[in-house]
């Protein structure tokens, strides 16, 4: 038997959620070497390590753009203006993250391209590596806070998912975004003990998301109430009928 197309989304949408993690943590784990060496321009070597790392961000691009894409059919129905502007948040989210892949892979052009000073080589290495953390902090920190909010208030006043799962991100979308101000601002650093406290409930939120909508998928909307309403002939006539002698 075929799922039902909000079945076959709400699936599409938990594996999304899903692979956007496991993008996103495969590719900071492979970025290692260029993300924590400052002469890694100026080396020699194979760069496989950190082309593996831009696939992963690709992969995670095109998920973060997939939820926004499965819940779109869904969401519009309760709110077009939010289904929307989630849809926008999360294009621009993977736009932002697309920035900084061409960072790092500009940066293992000029490792292997012809030689050059290695001061200069250093200064460029340096600037691309900082473009790709301001996106960083930009897109998934300040984007991904916004876009949050939205589709959890969404989630949360329509009923799709049970509300304690829209609450979570509820308060994980405001306060990532709050976190990523106080990083903007050099409160602390953005892989730090308090820039992970802050990203807890953003991270529940769409982990707890992706499980209800694969196991689950969305909740149905409650049946209507059937109203059993009297024409006016009929008013009349059970009138008359009860007005004339038995």
């Amino acid at each position: 038997m075929t799922a039902p197309p909000t079945r076959r989304l709400a699936t599409a949408a938990g594996l999304c959620f899903l692979l956007t993690h496991v993008a996103s943590i495969g590719g900071l784990a492979l970025y290692g070497p260029v993300l924590h060496d400052a002469a890694y321009v100026t080396g020699a070597g194979p760069d496989t390590r950190v082309l593996l790392g831009a696939l992963c961000e690709v992969v995670l691009a095109l998920a973060v753009v997939g939820t926004a894409l499965a819940l779109y059919p869904v969401a519009r129905r309760y709110g077009e203006g939010a289904a929307v502007g989630y849809l926008g948040l999360r294009t621009l989210e993977a736009a932002v993250i697309c920035v900084g892949i061409v960072a790092l892979l500009a940066v293992t052009t000029l490792r292997g391209g012809p030689p050059q000073a290695p001061d200069a080589l250093l200064v460029a290495g340096r600037a691309l590596v900082a473009v790709h953390d301001w996106t960083f902090l930009l897109g998934p920190n300040f984007v991904l806070g916004a876009n949050t909010t939205l589709v959890a208030y969404l989630m949360y006043r329509s009923r799709l998912v049970p509300r304690p799962v829209a609450v979570l991100g509820l308060v994980g979308g405001p306060l990532i975004f709050a976190s990523a101000a106080a990083v903007l601002f050099g409160a602390y650093a953005q892989l730090s003990a308090w820039g992970s406290l802050a990203a807890l409930p953003v991270f529940a939120w769409e982990l707890a998301l992706a499980v209800r909508l694969l196991a689950k998928g969305f909740t149905p909307p409650p049946a209507p109430q059937t109203v059993t309403t009297s024409t006016p002939a009929a008013s009349i006539r059970a009138t008359s009928s009860s007005a004339s002698p038995g």
